[in-house]
């Protein structure tokens, strides 16, 4: 065996080694099981409606003093390129979740032109008239929960929550939430629902101690106290005009 030979061979021992480090890691963390827990939402006498689970926000924020910053930078439940569709005079989906610093987009799929604007609470905007087949962005840079509508159609309302969090998740209808990658350690459970009030919502609020043996955690019911978007006024503060839709010439 040569010198040349030799040295070549250590090398690429070492690249490998080097490459085994830097994925164990990362299948140590695929290899977690992910934290479960089911949502109800109980309708009380005036808000009656059928079985329906689905748009709760669920996430983990960790209190341990030091963290796992590997974990908080590279994971996330958020889609890469997040959007919220406006078809058929509604924002699709109705509830998107997001972490702090992310841009959505809202592309206008309707053959007509819409408008969002938010000027509620978390991020207040105002993207403006834009018609069908165009698209437009806005970047959430803190928390909070922002109310979208529509300033020409009233029927049209989203709700989008930005978080400090990488840990989150949106229940489905059947109630069930599945929070991915969450290393252990202990954290503040939080949920939040349209339909309920900030008051109810604290008092779900609980510690939690995420374990090997303790990622199913025990069920959340919700109160529902009524749509707090059913009635509301356009960007200026007044009550809607009622519109048509008529065709226009794109320009």
């Amino acid at each position: 065996m040569t010198l040349r030979f030799t040295t070549r061979l250590l090398r690429t021992r070492g690249r490998l080694a080097a490459l085994t480090l830097v994925l164990v890691p990362g299948l140590t963390r695929a290899q977690r099981a992910p934290v479960t827990l089911t949502v109800e939402i109980v309708p009380n006498a005036a808000t009656k409606h059928a079985k329906d689970n689905s748009n709760v926000v669920v996430w983990l924020t960790s209190t341990d003093e030091f963290g796992d910053p590997a974990s908080l930078g590279t994971h996330t439940a958020a889609p890469k390129n997040p959007l919220i569709l406006q078809r058929n005079k509604a924002f699709e989906p109705h509830v998107l979740a997001i972490p702090v610093g992310t841009t959505v987009a809202f592309p206008n799929k309707d053959p007509f032109f819409h408008n969002v604007f938010s000027l509620f609470n978390g991020k207040r905007f105002d993207l403006g008239l834009y018609e069908g087949g165009s698209s437009n962005s806005a970047h959430f840079d803190h928390t909070g929960v922002s109310f979208l509508f529509c300033n020409i159609h009233p029927e049209m309302s989203a709700a989008i929550v930005v978080l400090n969090t990488p840990y989150f998740t949106i229940s489905d209808r059947a109630g069930r939430v599945s929070i991915a990658d969450v290393p252990d350690g202990r954290y503040r459970l939080q949920a939040w629902y349209e339909r309920s009030t900030p008051e109810v919502l604290r008092k779900l609020e609980r510690e939690v101690v995420i374990s090997p043996s303790s990622r199913a955690l025990d069920p959340i019911r919700i109160i529902d106290t009524g749509n707090p978007m059913l009635a509301h006024k356009n960007k200026y503060n007044q009550d809607y005009t009622p519109v048509t839709n008529p065709a226009y010439t794109r320009p």
